[in-house]
């Protein structure tokens, strides 16, 4: 059952790939050209040399990336699976849909929108290279912090639910989340490499094409899997059907 799980948790990441692709050629691409084209500009400028391109923009925006989406979609869409196929029945007690919905919503807000709050996406032209690796570092470290927090924070809604309720227990849950969160985000290092004469709405218009980015992904990937899930599920031998009461 986990491997056909598995498999239909590819499917959905690979379904979520093609869209995310489609949106990126479309709304992403031209952003980051007109990134590159002010880049290029400034270091003319400066008189420095052109760095060699390895690939050209027209693979890059195309089959590479096409390539790079899907192949992450269907890894995303992979480790989606395992961790439904740990959390219903044992965590989780809706459906497979429902499970799916609130897996794909929860991680979409601990690994993209918390993160990004702190430490946005960029594109060319914004940021000085010598610090790439410690913007890296610190992105993922707020993604590991997040991502921990949240498993913190339902474990912490399963103890508190006996007294409080399901319910109040996830409010309070969260609202602990929240403040955790906030702590971490305030005591973190903020890094502000925009120069001063990067368009603001050029940048306002590549980060939140880049949270639509995730957001069809996580989406696609939790509404597909959570269809594939569910009639999986439903057709298993041992797995009780919902049936309408019998009137006597």
């Amino acid at each position: 059952m986990v491997g056909k799980l598995l498999l239909r948790g590819m499917l959905a990441g690979l379904i979520a790939g093609v869209l995310v692709f489609a949106f990126a050629h479309t709304f992403g691409g031209p952003l980051v050209d007109q990134s590159i084209a002010i880049e290029e500009a400034a270091a003319q400028a400066a008189g420095e040399a052109p760095e060699p391109e390895l690939f050209s923009r027209t693979v890059q925006v195309g089959i590479g990336l096409f390539i790079a989406v899907t192949a992450y979609g269907m890894a995303i869409g992979g480790i989606f699976a395992l961790i439904f196929t740990f959390v219903q029945g044992r965590v989780s007690s809706l459906g497979a849909r429902a499970t799916s919905a609130v897996i794909a919503a929860l991680a979409f807000v601990a690994i993209v929108i918390v993160p990004a709050i702190k430490y946005p996406a960029n594109p060319p032209a914004v940021g000085r290279p010598e610090t790439i690796e410690v913007r890296t570092q610190l992105f993922f470290l707020m993604i590991v912090v997040s991502i921990a927090a949240l498993v913190a924070a339902i474990v912490l809604a399963r103890r508190l639910s006996p007294r409080l309720g399901a319910w109040n227990g996830a409010i309070a849950a969260g609202f602990a989340y929240v403040l955790f969160i906030g702590a971490v985000l305030y005591l973190l290092p903020a890094i502000n490499e925009v120069p001063d004469n990067y368009p603001a709405m050029l940048l306002w218009r590549f980060r939140t094409t880049s949270i639509g980015m995730h957001a069809i992904l996580w989406a696609v990937i939790g509404l597909a899997f959570g269809a594939l899930a569910e009639r999986k599920l439903s057709a298993a031998p041992g797995v009780r059907r919902a049936s309408a009461p019998v009137l006597r």
